[in-house]
């Protein structure tokens, strides 16, 4: 295990992470489609992780954050940063957890996901991303200034262990159903879900090859990827898939899916649009875009990908009904 040691987590941290997340996380299905297999070519299966509570696999990340909190940090409250899918899932085990929450958002969040965060009584302080205001530093200062305890959306060990029960579920769910060998395809934006998985696989599942997946503009993690070196993406185009659009791979992720992880996939908005409508159509389930886009790859990128079988993960469902709508007529 020495390659692990430079590492933020190992496999018992997200063994560890599972018994605390036991009776509070859902373990979200794994759905396949006989009609998308026959039109695509392929077997893929989705884990629904937009059925985990509220929306996303970032009810894993938070529960397990707030779960390893101790009695001084609990009493002090705790504080985050994220365009909503984080947001909510903080939130949301703070409440169950009697935990005061203050959350980060930026004023250009989608509003259902502002809305939800309020509605799970954490504080929404926003901010403007489109000025530039930096959330790390606002963050930061509050988190200072309050005496809370911050608990980053990707680069928090406890975190990064909880969205790796994600892939002991997938783990699990595929041999189940005779699968030992798949590309495992995750949406991508710091890496917290990705290298949790990455890790989770190894152990349980190597004949699997993890592989991000990143929208046009932000494919900060796959030019790291090539660089060998954590790369910064400046880009000034909008894009739809706000849950997974960051700067660069987190310093605590980047290394472990640098050692673990197959080559990343890009896609576009329109393509992640036409998955989600996909999404709803053959698995009758709602997906985000950034929640959407590792199907996307599977569906509309069958060139970068050799294997038979692939494991998509939609990672979250918090769309508001005029995306859904939009996918609806992609």
């Amino acid at each position: 295990m020495d390659k692990n040691l430079n590492e933020a987590i190992n496999f018992s941290d997200v063994i560890d992470a599972q018994k605390r997340l036991t009776g509070h996380t859902v373990k979200t299905p794994l759905l396949e489609s006989a009609l998308l297999n026959k039109l695509s070519g392929r077997r893929i299966l989705i884990k629904a992780e937009c059925l985990q509570h509220t929306g996303s696999f970032k009810f894993r990340g938070g529960t397990s954050a707030i779960t390893k909190l101790t009695s001084a940090q609990r009493n002090a409250g705790v504080i985050a940063y994220s365009s909503g899918n984080h947001a909510q899932g903080v939130a949301y085990a703070a409440k169950r957890a009697g935990v005061d929450a203050v959350i980060v958002m930026p004023c250009d969040a989608p509003t259902l996901k502002i809305e939800n965060t309020r509605a799970y009584g954490a504080e929404v302080v926003l901010y403007d991303r489109p000025g530039g205001e930096c959330r790390e530093k606002l963050g930061q200062n509050l988190a200072e200034q309050r005496g809370l305890y911050l608990i980053k959306p990707y680069d928090n060990k406890e975190v990064i262990a909880g969205q790796g029960t994600c892939g002991l579920e997938i783990a699990e769910q595929a041999q189940s159903l005779g699968i030992s060998s798949a590309d495992l395809l995750v949406c991508c934006g710091g890496g917290g879900l990705t290298s949790g998985i990455a890790i989770s696989v190894e152990a349980t599942a190597p004949d699997m090859t993890v592989r991000p997946v990143e929208p046009e503009h932000y494919d900060d993690v796959i030019r790291s990827q090539k660089s060998g070196k954590r790369e910064t993406t400046e880009s000034d185009q909008a894009s739809i898939c706000d849950a997974i659009v960051t700067p660069s791979p987190g310093e605590l992720t980047f290394p472990i899916i640098q050692r673990l992880c197959g080559p990343g996939i890009v896609v576009s908005d329109h393509e992640a649009l036409k998955a989600m409508a996909e999404a709803l159509l053959h698995f009758k389930i709602i997906a985000e875009p950034g929640g959407a886009v590792a199907l996307a790859a599977a569906l509309f990128h069958p060139q970068e990908i050799d294997t038979d079988t692939v494991i998509c993960v939609v990672s979250g469902g918090n769309a508001d009904p005029t995306m859904i709508s939009r996918a609806i007529e992609a």
